[in-house]
């Protein structure tokens, strides 16, 4: 069989389309990785075609995807979300075939699946279920061909009952680790605050000192606050936090909400990230969405570092100005 596999959207490798690449080359089928969502003028006629989007604002990119390849199965939450590639290749079937990222070197994967929580908001709990140990280091890692860099893609690190050894696989092996989904520092202990400057978590290009993490709701500024508190009384500085931040979710938001979580996070060193909840589903959007995205685009730009969101406009040219992030009026 002639086999096209098709990542639709992210950035990172796609575990699920890796292990189908991989096991139909086990069976001796012929893989061909493309990424575009038309074919080629050279493609040949396939026998079976995998696809995968992770982004509902893929939902375009799929429709057309599917039309080119009629009866293609398309898989993740932003496509057929109930698909499982267990549906397909065996559970012990665990290979991986990085062909299709030649300028990857990295290794990645899974130390627990699930989560301990059930956020109204992710599809986690509903995918994945209760959080629980996957894979242990060295499963992950490729080999001594390869840096020893670490993609993590754990949804909640330590919701893992054995993160411990996993702790002390990556700091013995002499890993550098990137837990690009985050870590929850509302439920961090002083133990696990320790374990963070211990593995000294990096970004996901392994260019700097980075621990993603997300405050989503106002409620939680106490305990967000306090988990800062113990990662900076444990050694890690708050500069080196990355916060991911839904805003448009909760039917109670004002804009004066947002900022305020803005400014508490900006007065402390954090990097904030906003994540607009709706996407394409405009029966999902808040009425603040414009504005929301607006906003967005004011932090990601850094443009929050030297202009006023009242003085913003995403139609203007954006100047590079170096100084210390102001606060918020």
């Amino acid at each position: 069989m002639i086999v096209r596999i098709t990542q639709i959207d992210g950035k990172l490798p796609n575990l699920a389309l890796m292990r189908l690449a991989a096991w139909h080359r086990a069976q001796g089928d012929d893989v061909r990785w493309e990424r575009g969502v038309s074919p080629g003028l050279m493609e040949p006629a396939y026998d079976l075609v995998y696809g995968s989007a992770i982004f509902a604002t893929s939902a375009k990119a799929v429709e057309v995807f599917r039309a080119n390849f009629p009866g293609a199965i398309v898989g993740g939450s932003g496509g057929d979300s109930a698909l499982r590639v267990e549906a397909i290749v065996p559970t012990q079937f665990t290979a991986l075939d990085y062909s299709g990222y030649p300028d990857f070197t990295a290794s990645i994967g899974y130390t627990m699946r699930g989560c301990r929580f059930k956020c109204g908001f992710c599809i986690v709990p509903k995918q994945e279920g209760k959080a629980r140990a996957a894979s242990p280091i060295a499963q992950i890692w490729r080999g001594d061909d390869y840096p020893r860099h670490l993609h993590l893609l754990d949804n909640d690190f330590f919701g893992n009952p054995e993160w411990r050894d996993r702790v002390d696989d990556i700091v013995d092996g002499g890993f550098k680790v990137c837990i690009n989904q985050g870590i929850n520092v509302r439920l961090l202990d002083d133990e696990q605050a320790t374990a963070i400057v211990k593995m000294a978590p990096w970004d996901d290009g392994f260019s700097r000192r980075r621990l993603y993490t997300a405050w989503d709701n106002i409620g939680d500024e106490r305990v967000f606050f306090d988990g800062i508190d113990r990662l900076e009384h444990a050694g890690w500085k708050s500069t080196w936090v990355f916060a991911y931040m839904l805003v448009g979710y909760d039917p109670r938001e004002t804009i004066e909400r947002v900022m305020h979580r803005l400014n508490r996070m900006v007065e402390r060193g954090i990097r904030p990230y906003p994540m607009v909840f709706g996407g394409d589903d405009r029966r999902k959007r808040s009425p603040l969405y414009p504005t929301l995205k607006r906003l967005q685009r004011w932090v990601i730009t850094r443009d929050y570092m030297h202009k006023p969101f009242e003085e913003y406009s995403t139609k203007r040219a954006r100047v590079e100005v170096p100084g210390q992030a102001s606060l918020f009026v």
